[in-house]
């Protein structure tokens, strides 16, 4: 028998990826809360620096960018979870599923591979390396210019998901996984996967490797750097460099582990997987806008005024 003639007409998924859970609304509470804090965190992120025009610099815009992606990312998937878990909605539409891979994939791109954080880092071995050339390096234009090439880029390669899947047969409409992402509805065509897994994990495995190098090499040039300045400048551009550092390893840690280990053979359980996706989408989201929120002296001056003018009015 045929593909074609064993394919079924999809109008609707079935979300499966819960079914085995012992405590849904434990996790779904647990996934509320962290989805809320993340995306409201990315929010004041974004009214800080927006609102205030000392903040109209290339750093702070990189910032805002990465709050935008932030909230794109958590909410491509975190609300289907939400809605599975605490209300019991298992079923998507074929259409919105396709819209929330690509959402999701574009984010994955933005975010887990660090094309965001590549640029940050660009910003910061810039400004570090030649600082009095800095602001004729790079302009408020450039920056917003920049910006948009990466989104564009970033799209190009999401692409390559839509166009694999639309054209394939499918021959369930259960999804396994937890959310529509490109593992999960390529697994419910008529065809053998694994050809496509390899394929996406070639370009993934390139695109993560390119960028790891990349920021690898950026804070080596720092460290270089820090070594012949004066302990005063060490100690701030150490500061600069935790705050970073401590991005890239939330952002990096869930996708080498999830991609590139997996195609080596190591098995992971449903659960395992599951809990990987949800820590790799609310983990960096969680933890970016309070990284450069707390450690950014602008937008912490910012907040202890607001918070100051509150207790001085009750």
């Amino acid at each position: 028998m045929s593909l074609q003639n064993a394919s079924i007409n999809v109008t609707h998924f079935i979300i499966g990826g819960f079914d085995t859970l012992s405590r849904p609304i434990a996790v779904g509470v647990v996934i509320l809360i962290t989805y809320l804090l993340a995306v409201l965190a990315n929010i004041a992120n974004i009214m800080f620096i927006i609102s205030d025009k000392r903040l109209h610099k290339p750093m702070y815009l990189l910032i805002c960018n990465l709050a935008v992606v932030d909230i794109m990312y958590t909410s491509s998937c975190n609300p289907t979870m939400i809605g599975v878990l605490l209300a019991g909605v298992n079923t998507i539409s074929y259409v919105e599923c396709l819209i929330q891979m690509c959402v999701f994939h574009l984010g994955t791109l933005m975010e887990s591979f660090s094309f965001v954080l590549a640029v940050m880092a660009l910003d910061r071995f810039i400004a570090i390396i030649y600082p009095f050339q800095y602001h004729s390096y790079l302009t408020n234009t450039r920056v917003v210019v920049l910006t948009f090439i990466l989104w564009f880029v970033n799209w190009c390669f999401m692409c390559y998901m839509p166009a694999t899947v639309v054209p394939l047969p499918h021959c369930s409409s259960r999804l396994k996984y937890s959310f529509c992402d490109f593992a999960a509805i390529i697994r419910t065509t008529c065809v053998n996967p694994e050809k496509y897994f390899n394929e996406a994990a070639i370009i993934m495995f390139f695109i993560l490797f390119f960028t790891f190098v990349f920021i690898c090499l950026t804070y080596c040039g720092i460290l270089l750097f820090v070594k012949l300045s004066s302990n005063n400048e060490k100690k701030k551009i150490g500061s600069t460099l935790v705050s970073h550092l401590i991005c890239v390893i939330v952002h990096y840690c869930p996708a080498f582990v999830r991609i590139i280990f997996t195609r080596f053979g190591v098995v992971l359980t449903l659960e395992e997987r599951q809990g990987l996706v949800i820590g790799a989408v609310l983990g960096p989201c969680l933890v970016n806008p309070f990284v450069y929120c707390l450690r950014t002296k602008e937008i912490k001056q910012k907040l202890f005024k607001i918070f100051k003018r509150f207790h001085t009015s009750e």
